[in-house]
């Protein structure tokens, strides 16, 4: 399938020159006059490319490129802004926007082409990784599929990891890689012997220790990817506790990485008031109780303190509730 390639620019005679060379070159153009079309368009259909033109009437280039790169859904699109002033203050605003290169009008047709190629390698590589981290995410489900008991048990968890990421205060990005890293904590099960995750009989010391290498075995899978550096310290250390008892590493207090902390407490939750063989789901109320119980042994104070608050203040939304800010921010 051709790549398509959004022009946006209000000056008809030069979008209609860059439409007819994109179309030479075996690309798909989508045309804007100006920056509202452009954004609707770009978010409508997707675009691997977006040629952007500085100076346009209604919304500039420069906050049309920021709306984009803003929006999760678009942020990944390539966008090669298009300025008749070769100014470094463009330059610098472009940059500040997230531009992710610049072409100065009238351009050279050899360094259009070129320019484009290497945007669309870009483009592809990243597209390449985004279906990388599907898959790692299907994974993730497949081990959760293997046993009944724990059915919607990560996306619980996502939910509740992140409201509680959000009511301690943490970035919008430290928000969603604890999101992720409830959907992943435990993918390094893939690891572990199906015998020994579905057994009904307590584990024998031998079998246990392979259980407690799922961290860093979650850990090693995730590497890779983009978001490793924020979410692989939360999958492999979603099993230390606060007073040093925990695994792998036995990390004690604020050792251990603030979203571990929180993944700690909603997994710990989130167990307590599901059903599972050897016992049926505890009640909310009990559940608050055994988490004031092990606070600032197994957990957080301060957090498992703010998690029974949005408890106890049915603060606490199930997914398929009104939406969170995951929702509000990710497509």
């Amino acid at each position: 399938m051709a790549a398509k390639i959004l022009i946006a620019d209000d000056n008809q005679a030069m979008r209609e020159a860059i439409i007819r060379f994109v179309e030479a070159e075996g690309y798909t153009a989508l045309a804007a006059r100006n920056g509202r079309e452009a954004l609707a368009l770009a978010l409508e259909k997707q675009p691997d490319l977006v040629l952007l033109d500085v100076t346009m009437p209604d919304i500039d280039g420069f906050e049309v490129c920021r709306r984009l790169k803003n929006d999760p859904r678009t942020a990944l699109i390539p966008i090669t802004m298009l300025t008749v002033l070769d100014s470094p203050d463009h330059r610098r605003y472009g940059i500040e926007a997230g531009a992710d290169d610049f072409l100065t009008k009238p351009f050279d047709e050899r360094l259009l082409r070129a320019r484009i190629q290497s945007q669309l390698r870009t483009k592809r590589l990243t597209d390449q990784l985004e279906r990388t981290e599907s898959v790692i995410v299907a994974l993730a489900l497949a081990v959760e599929a293997k046993d009944m008991y724990t059915e919607g048990h990560l996306w619980r968890l996502a939910h509740y990891g992140e409201q509680l990421a959000i009511a301690a205060g943490l970035s919008a990005e430290a928000s969603r890689a604890v999101w992720q890293g409830g959907l992943l904590h435990d993918i390094g099960k893939i690891g572990v012997a199906d015998g020994i995750l579905q057994k009904p009989a307590p584990l024998t010391p031998e079998e246990y220790a392979q259980v407690k290498q799922h961290p860093e075995y979650g850990a090693r899978i995730i590497a890779p990817l983009r978001f490793a550096r924020d979410v692989a310290p939360i999958v492999r250390g979603h099993h230390e506790h606060w007073d040093g008892s925990g695994y792998p590493y036995g990390l004690r207090g604020e050792e251990i990485p603030v979203g571990a902390r929180i993944i700690a407490i909603v997994d710990a939750y989130d167990a307590m008031t599901t059903d599972r063989p050897y016992r049926r789901a505890l009640t909310p109320e009990r559940a608050v109780q055994r988490l004031r119980a092990r606070s600032g042994v197994q957990w957080d104070p301060e957090l498992t303190a703010l998690f029974i608050s949005l408890i106890e203040h049915k603060r606490l939304l199930a997914p398929g509730d009104v939406s969170i800010a995951h929702y509000a921010s990710v497509a």
